[in-house]
């Protein structure tokens, strides 16, 4: 078996628009497309024997053990690989479900698909199934353990963290979209204008005053002292001259620990002697030259939580610790204790594996013990001397016992500090006395604390503390979504998302948009190239001074890694023709309508879908889609279209010369179509089925008719506004045309157009693109020796696996098929041609330049252009 390809879709996809993280592998079986699974000797035993926790997944059969029945009865072996891949991400603490495998047009090659939650761990896991399914075949021994820990380290480097996660999780449960800034834990919620962000638990609100206050705790401490608020005696020091100063000031026994550290990194508890103190010195100054040397509180170590100042919880905090049973080592009684099932690797459940480390040496060498010493029955030995979950600490949920004075403490803290989000460190004998009763004192003020004690602790009420965060970012009334509209289909897609966008800005938002020539936000270019993929989306989605998206959402994007965002308002599709046929599995129309139709089908219930209602696909995808549904069409009694009329939906018609919006029996005409730039006076068929098509979704975004006429007889088509599309250079005695046009529907558009167009002589230039299929480079051929009556053939670029003779071979075939006595020439370099044309032009000739790369034809007309120009003027 081989690989072919491995890809991770992160958003809506032609697998699962819900589903938005899968994994797709393009696999190829080989000799294994011969032997289904009963024909391999053995291999029902060897499977259950390794992975027999597949007993659970009931497959198509709906039963436990239905997988195992497939397998017994015969299946492929790409199917056993996508039940293996979802199974060994359960055994690694990733339990998803979702899994589809489906034979492609190749012999023996299968898209294999299954779901995710850590994507650099479904990769592995796609690599890793092959692997086992190939060493079950074999009948090898495979370590599967091994793969499972990797899967857990993997996991663990690229997870986010339980308190982002837990943010993370309550956002998305309030319908808040959220995106990873790079690999940490920098997230942000809600799109453009309205998002916010935070890493960890600091918010992009939190004061950074107030971070480095925190940070510094012989500030927080003078701070707090100065403001009444009890807290441990004691100074910094960063020497033993300082350290005995200090201890003769406050006596023994003390705490030692950095001045900048966390997580109990460097930390010594309960010193009682000077020998011990200097100790600790040392081993604290390797985290940093200053060091905190406080006076040691008895009592228990607590946690108040307080958000957007308000305590939210408190829990009480025990260090990593054994109880002895009088027969098992100190060694021993952490295996035991790192049996329970609630222990896990890192973060993965809610208490982490106790390890031995120096911190826990040392104390054991206190009492006098080594990891091979047996405590006596009930005795509890320590092993952190702080209470850190992720030392292997638990915890307890004590939220409800927190005295009112010490409520209000927290709290007043919180401002003192100025922390939004504050976790204070108390050790005391408990909360359910003021601190002023019971000598209880505040140890740290931590910004950025961890969740994970409240949300999951070992005793007591688990506190859903994410939800505070996420009432304090985004308030009752606060939006986190920008509108977005999104574009797709065939041809049309650039243009029809330029005219939106030019709407948008016309009615005062910013927009940014993507194109097939760049991304922009306010007409402002800021990445060149084709952009209507996921990344390109997410580019406008990110950026903070965007108010309204459109995205024009492209074929190869949607499957490369599925859609950039969640779900749009508005969908468009403006036709779906034959383009890109025979490539990534799409071989025909109903193909290629399956792809776009993930873009429509993540519209929200409430928002529109806008379909061409003279496209039998269109027609055929609106009866799966959920939300409202408009359609535009150039014919107004397009039996389609009378019907919904008289059904009283919206509908965008071309009627007695206008752009016109119906709704029943009421009719909108909202501009006349020789007042729109764009369609050329009229000529332009194809153009008026762009505007129809924007002009709706102008019009379901709440947008008045005056200022939908407006933006149309504004929208001025130019190699600035338009790049690539009918771009006409007006010389002395001839007309140059670009335009974008590539496949045969394209093609089409541009003889109804040259039909219009009066001239005695109509050259063409054009090319032929490696990857599409033999009759559509032919049928291009066919339309180009129809409506010109000279050709120029080029071909220097996008030969995509094939020879220049034989794409060119191609295009001679299907114009010899429709006018055998046109001439032609061919000059490969596209600037060569297009310069021949021009020197060589007639008097009335129109020349157009159906070209793929169009910045560099635009530069050779234009350059031609100013100086003809320039000789007028110097004449």
């Amino acid at each position: 078996m081989k690989i072919l390809k491995i890809q991770a879709l992160r958003g809506p996809n032609i697998w699962s628009v819900r589903r938005k993280k899968l994994i797709q592998m393009r696999l190829d079986l080989e000799e294994m497309e011969e032997r289904p699974t009963n024909k391999i000797d053995g291999f029902r035993e060897r499977l259950e024997a390794l992975i027999p926790s597949l007993i659970e997944h009931r497959c198509s059969e709906g039963v436990r053990g239905g997988f195992f029945m497939r397998v017994d009865e015969g299946t492929w072996m790409g199917h056993v690989i996508e039940h293996i891949a979802l199974e060994i991400q359960t055994l690694a603490g990733m339990d998803t479900g979702f899994g589809r495998t489906r034979v492609t047009k190749e012999p023996g090659v299968y898209n294999v698909v299954f779901s995710y939650l850590e994507e650099n761990v479904g990769l592995f896991a796609a690599e890793s199934s092959v692997r086992i399914a190939q060493a079950l075949i074999d009948g090898v021994d495979y370590d599967l353990e091994a793969d499972i820990q990797r899967m857990k380290e993997i996991r663990e480097r690229v997870r986010l963290g339980p308190s982002t996660g837990s943010i993370v999780e309550e956002a998305v449960a309030r319908d808040i979209p959220w995106i990873r800034l790079g690999t940490n834990s920098l997230v942000q919620l809600g799109y453009g204008v309205n998002q916010m962000r935070f890493q960890a638990t600091i918010t992009c609100n939190t004061s950074n005053i107030a971070v480095d206050i925190a940070c510094d705790k012989e500030d927080t401490k003078r701070m707090l002292e100065n403001s009444s608020v009890p807290v441990a005696r004691g100074s910094i020091c960063v020497d033993e001259e300082d350290l005995m100063d200090t201890i003769d000031k406050i006596g023994f026994p003390i705490v030692i620990k950095p001045l900048g550290g966390n997580h109990g990194k460097g930390a010594s508890i309960n010193v009682k002697t000077t020998e011990e103190a200097k100790a600790g010195l040392e081993h604290a100054q390797k985290y940093g030259r200053r060091v905190i040397v406080e006076k040691f509180i008895t009592g228990h170590d607590f946690r108040i939580l307080v958000i957007n100042h308000k305590m939210v919880a408190a829990a009480q905090r025990v260090p990593a610790h054994v109880v002895g049973d009088g027969e098992h080592t100190i060694r021993e009684l952490i295996e035991i204790e790192n049996q329970d099932p609630r222990r896990g690797y890192g973060h993965e459940n809610v208490l982490t594996e106790i390890d031995i480390d120096r911190d826990s040496l040392d104390l054991l060498d206190k009492l006098g013990y080594t990891e091979d010493s047996v405590p006596n029955k009930g005795e509890i030995v320590y092993l952190k001397s702080t209470a850190n979950l992720s030392t292997g600490g638990t915890s307890v949920d004590v939220t409800d016992m927190v005295h009112p004075e010490n409520i209000f403490l927290a709290e007043r803290i919180s401002r003192i500090i100025g922390l939004d989000i504050c976790g204070i460190d108390i050790m005391a004998e408990n909360l359910t006395q003021p601190l002023q009763e019971n000598g209880g004192v505040i140890l740290e003020v931590n910004a950025a604390p961890g969740f994970r004690m409240h949300l999951a602790p070992s005793e007591g009420l688990p506190r859903n503390v994410a939800a505070p965060v996420i009432d304090m970012l985004y308030p009752p009334g606060k939006p986190s979504r920008i509108p977005i509209i999104a574009v797709t289909g065939t041809n049309g897609k650039t243009t029809t998302t330029r005219l939106i966008a030019h709407m948008v800005k016309n009615k005062g938002y910013r927009v940014g948009f993507t194109t097939s020539d760049g991304i922009y936000i306010q007409n402002h270019l800021l990445e060149k190239g084709d952009t209507t993929g996921p990344y390109s989306a997410e580019y406008i989605l990110k950026d903070p001074t965007v108010e309204f998206a459109v995205l024009e959402t492209a074929r190869g994007g949607i499957l490369r890694a599925g859609l950039g965002f969640s779900r749009c308002d508005i969908a468009v599709v403006t036709n779906i023709q034959e383009d890109h046929l025979g490539l990534s599995d799409i071989h025909t129309l109903e193909d290629l309508a399956r792809v776009k139709s993930v873009v429509v089908r993540s519209v929200k219930n409430d928002g529109w879908a806008i379909l061409n209602a003279d496209d039998e696909y269109c027609r055929k995808i609106a009866k799966e889609l959920d939300c409202n549904i408009a359609y535009f069409s150039l014919d107004e009694n397009q039996p389609h279209i009378k019907s919904l009329s008289k059904a009283g939906n919206i509908v965008a018609v071309y009627e007695n010369g206008y752009v016109t919006i119906k709704k029943g029996d009421w009719k909108i005409r909202i501009e006349k179509v020789t007042q729109i730039p764009l369609t050329v006076g009229g000529k332009a068929k194809f153009m008026i089925a762009n505007a129809l098509a924007a002009t709706l979704a102008g019009y379901l975004s709440g947008f008045h008719s005056e200022d939908l006429s407006l933006s149309l007889q504004t929208f001025i088509p130019s190699a600035a506004q338009t790049p690539g599309r009918l771009n006409i250079f007006n010389f002395k005695n001839f007309q140059v045309m670009i335009d974008f046009a590539h496949n045969p529907q394209g093609y089409l558009a541009i003889e109804d157009f040259l039909s219009n167009i009066d001239s005695p002589h109509k050259i063409g230039i054009i090319a032929g693109v490696g990857d599409r299929r033999d009759e559509d480079i032919k049928e291009c051929g066919k339309i180009a020796g129809r409506m010109f009556d000279h050709i120029i053939i080029r071909q220097e670029k996008h030969l995509r696996g094939r020879t220049e003779d034989e794409i060119i071979g191609l295009i001679l075939e299907g114009i010899q098929e429709s006018n055998k006595d046109i001439t032609y020439e061919i000059i490969p370099k596209e600037i060569e041609a297009i310069k021949h044309a021009i020197n060589n032009a007639k008097e009335g000739t129109f020349i157009t330049a159906l070209s793929d790369v169009v910045t560099n034809a635009i530069e050779i007309v234009q350059t031609y252009l100013d100086k003809e120009n320039e000789s007028i003027i110097a004449n």
